[in-house]
């Protein structure tokens, strides 16, 4: 299944100090969790007791009781190829301890007792349970089994070993250094948390972000559970609160404060994990390893895991976030970032001007926009943008008339400069027949308005600001040393799918007036083109990009995922028929995946050469910075596997 493992988290309905109704609340959603095919579920801390047991903790009967009934799900589950944690309180030597059991296949496998035994406000647990700390046994005869006991335990498939998965214990996440932080730094990709704990006013939230800021700091999924409202109410109330995280991303959160048995799951991807693991060098066991020593490793032989569909949501776009604030707040940082990027190199360079060509499309849209807002933040005159229109063979009256108005009502520096006789002029001094359209007729275009750009910015003290976008380069889609180069690229570190949703973002927030919104509508409504051929017989564009290169919804998707976690693509592949099913089909997406491939190792000596420009987001093709290709690699490896498919 691609790297997935399918975990759940489980608030089953309870009654304090009836193990024997517990327990078939227990199997009763075991049984469910084994029909979604999951791997792994976990249920509250206390789960076959209840938390709130207070003083019936010092009864034997109670404790007895419990292994009972943990021996009868073992027994009952011995078919069932999944893991079960589950909490109870386990008598060890002379004191008793608060517990997880793991149990697979009718066989437990180890018990670890909470590290971090909470003491103060409503927390009276020191009255009845000891720390893991204080254990003076390894390991002890539970249900007739030999079980170790140990808080650094770990449990690990032996065909997969990156499926390793830790267990900690409610407060040990609280606590300054929880026990989850030293489990993933010996390989846990995966944690279960056993909890209760109560709620106050906004406390679920504080909960939430706890929770997703430890999956973050330990990189990798977080699986938590905690106690229902079956417990006890007498001074506290508890609301069933289930979350499951993955690198800070929230994946699957129930509905609290329901008296019914709950169930939620999904699919935590391993993989993902594993890479940002291998990039992050502060990932690190350095000054640790005293600390991370004395561990456990039990072993397991699971079987394989097939699946045809995945329990997670996958983005079609994943460089674009949600609509709502969130949206908001990613484009105001984006925009911020390439303001102030640009801000920072006009003051060095203490240019004089700031040289754009302006053609009517998305890119060179928004690096308009970003130049404007830039003179704006500097408190200089927008004058200083100099906007140049270059129309060409390709220009259309409706790409030509958006560049015109947007500059005038932007209030920069307009200047139009015809491309067509110096092409002709440069066709003859080469000897390129102007009927042969070919790359030398477009690519003749695209440098002669560069050189256009770049001896304006010379007579006029300034920069030219570069309108490439990270997509063009990752497919190559420029012509070297010509839209290819510039002295600042302000869109560099932005994917097609989000220059478009940057524009709309300054057309509907309020950052101009209506008359430039009206024109960025029209823009974004526009179809993407370099406008080199010439128009159709209804003068309207006859070279659409997407036609050529592919969708670049589909494009950047095969970008994210390879650049920014490796995956395989195979993977990529799968992903992808998840994110657009029922937009394209298979036969599709591996038609574009195999372009994507072909060009994205064949373009690097263009992303070798690279002019400066900000990044923005996790990706950026910097040959100074995130992405360090040789420009001579070769594709076949990974072509191989999409032919295999």
């Amino acid at each position: 299944m691609y790297g997935f493992f399918r975990a759940g988290a489980a608030v089953p309905k309870l009654k304090v100090a009836d193990c024997e109704y517990n327990r078939e609340q227990i199997l009763e959603i075991v049984f469910k969790a084994e029909k979604e095919n999951l791997r792994a579920v976990v249920f509250p801390e206390l789960s076959l007791s209840a938390y709130t047991c207070g003083d019936l903790f010092f009864q034997n009967t109670l404790i007895k009781a419990c292994e009972e009934s943990l021996g009868i799900i073992a027994e009952k589950t011995a078919e069932i190829d999944m893991f079960i944690i589950l909490g109870l309180p386990v008598a060890v030597g002379s004191s008793l301890f608060n517990c997880a059991a793991v149990l697979y296949m009718g066989k437990i496998l180890g018990l670890i007792p909470k590290t971090y035994v909470p003491n103060y406000g409503e927390f009276y647990e020191k009255r009845w349970f000891a720390s893991a700390r204080e254990a003076v046994a390894d390991e002890i005869d539970l249900c007739s089994q030999r079980v170790p006991v140990k808080a650094n335990m770990l449990f690990r498939d032996t065909k997969r070993p990156e499926y390793t998965f830790g267990v900690e214990i409610c407060e040990d996440l609280w606590g300054t250094i929880p026990p989850s932080s030293f489990h993933a730094l010996k390989g846990a990709t995966v944690i279960f948390n056993l909890s209760a704990s109560n709620e106050l006013a906004s406390k679920n939230e504080y909960r939430k972000g706890l929770i997703s800021k430890q999956s973050a700091a330990a990189i990798c999924g977080y699986v938590y559970s905690s106690a229902g409202e079956g417990e006890s109410s007498q001074d506290v109330v508890f609301s069933g609160h289930a979350v499951i995280c993955e690198n800070g991303s929230l994946l699957s959160e129930n509905k609290r404060f329901l008296f019914e048995n709950q169930l939620i799951y999904s699919d935590i991807d391993v993989d993902k994990i594993i890479s940002d693991r291998q990039k992050n060098t502060s990932f690190s066991l350095e000054g640790f390893e005293n600390y991370c020593s004395e561990y456990l490793f039990v072993d397991i032989n699971m079987t394989e895991w097939k699946e045809e569909r995945l329990y997670r949501h996958i983005d079609r776009m994943p460089f674009v976030p949600g609509n709502g604030s969130k949206l908001f707040e990613r484009c105001e940082d984006i925009f911020n970032i390439q303001v102030s990027g640009l801000a920072k190199r006009v003051r060095h360079t203490n240019a004089e001007s700031l040289v754009i060509g302006i053609s009517g499309g998305l890119d060179s849209t928004l690096a308009l926009l970003a130049a404007v807002k830039t003179c704006d933040y500097l408190g200089v005159d927008r004058k200083k943008v100099l906007g140049v229109t270059m129309p060409g063979f390709g220009t259309t009256d409706r790409t030509y008339n958006n560049a015109v108005n947007l500059m005038k009502s932007l209030g920069v520096t307009m200047s139009e400069i015809s491309i067509k006789e110096a092409s002709i002029l440069h066709f003859n001094d080469i000897g390129h027949d102007i009927n042969v359209r070919d790359t030398t007729y477009e690519n003749t275009q695209a440098r002669e308005r560069t050189q256009i750009l770049m001896d304006l910015a010379n007579k006029h003290g300034g920069l030219v600001i570069g309108t490439g976008d990270l997509s063009e380069l990752a497919l190559g889609w420029a012509t070297y040393n010509g839209d290819h180069m510039s002295m600042y690229g302000i869109n560099s570190g932005v994917p097609k799918t989000l220059v478009r949703v940057l524009v709309r973002y300054v057309a509907e927030n309020g950052l101009i007036d209506d008359y430039s919104k009206s024109i960025l509508m029209d823009i974004l409504d526009t179809p993407v083109s370099p406008e080199l051929l010439p128009p159709d017989d209804k003068g309207e564009i006859n070279q659409k990009t997407e036609d050529i290169v592919g969708p670049y919804e589909l494009h950047d998707f095969f970008l994210y995922y390879i650049v920014r976690f490796g995956f395989s693509p195979a993977k990529i592949l799968f992903l992808a028929e998840e994110a657009f099913n029922g937009e394209y089909d298979r036969k599709t997406i591996l038609k574009w995946l195999k372009n994507f491939y072909r060009r994205f190792f064949s373009q690097q000596f263009k992303r070798s050469c690279i002019p400066d420009g900000p990044k923005v987001g996790t990706i950026n093709l910097s040959p100074r910075g995130d992405w360090r290709m040789p420009s001579d690699a070769v594709s076949r490896l990974w072509l191989k596997e999409l032919e295999i498919i």
